[in-house]
Formats: C-alpha cells, structure tokens, sequence
C-alpha cells in the first residue's frame, strides 16, 4: 500500500486552503478552490485503488478477479460537476462584484455600502 496519494491529497488540500487564505482577488480565490476541491478527487481515487483492478464489468470474467470500485468512481465524478457549479457560481459573484464596485479586490468590495 502507498501513502502518495493520500500525501498528495493533503499537500494539494494545503496548497488550496492556503492560496484562499492569502487570496487578494477573487479570481485567484476561486482558482485556489479548484485546487483544494482537486484533493478530494485524489482521496476519492486512492481509495477507490485495487492492485491489479479491472474495470467492474464482470460478465465473462472468472469468479474473483479483483475489480475497482464503481461507487468511489461515480462520487468522484459526482465531485467533479459539484466543483464546477460552485467555481461557476464564484466567478459569477465575482463578475458581478466587478460590475457594482469596479474591482475583484475583496477589502475594497466590503466598504461598498447600499
């Protein structure tokens, strides 16, 4: 069993959490989203793992050949269209934030009153 995945999920998590916690734009935050949302495909896939799995067709092949898991490949897929609806929404708040203040900046978006 490797632990890369599992480290590369967490440094990836990391990576993204960090980019939106020094995030000065909004653009760029949600970019940094996309990349923390990407460890949670990494996690997903390193579990889902079987050394040697096949796809999980099984109809002509012997009684225990190891075959992945199709649930963890539906959710990471399920995860991929969540990713972008939420990154679509983000960019379309920020868009609109650019329209009313003229800027992606979120310090300068907050004083904007009305």
């Amino acid at each position: 069993m490797s632990y890369l995945p599992y480290a590369v999920a967490a440094w990836l998590c990391l990576v993204g959490l960090f980019g939106v916690a020094t995030s000065r734009n909004l653009i760029h935050l949600a970019i940094c989203l996309t990349v923390t949302q990407s460890s949670s495909y990494v996690l997903l896939l390193a579990v889902g793992y079987v050394k040697h799995g096949r796809a999980p067709i099984f109809k002509g092949i012997k009684l225990g050949t190891p075959a992945v898991d199709p649930v963890v490949q539906a959710l990471t897929l399920t995860d991929v269209v969540v990713s972008v609806v939420v990154v679509a929404l983000i960019l379309a708040l920020a868009l609109d934030a650019h329209r009313l203040s003229g800027t992606v900046d979120p310090d300068e978006i907050a004083d904007i009153s009305g």
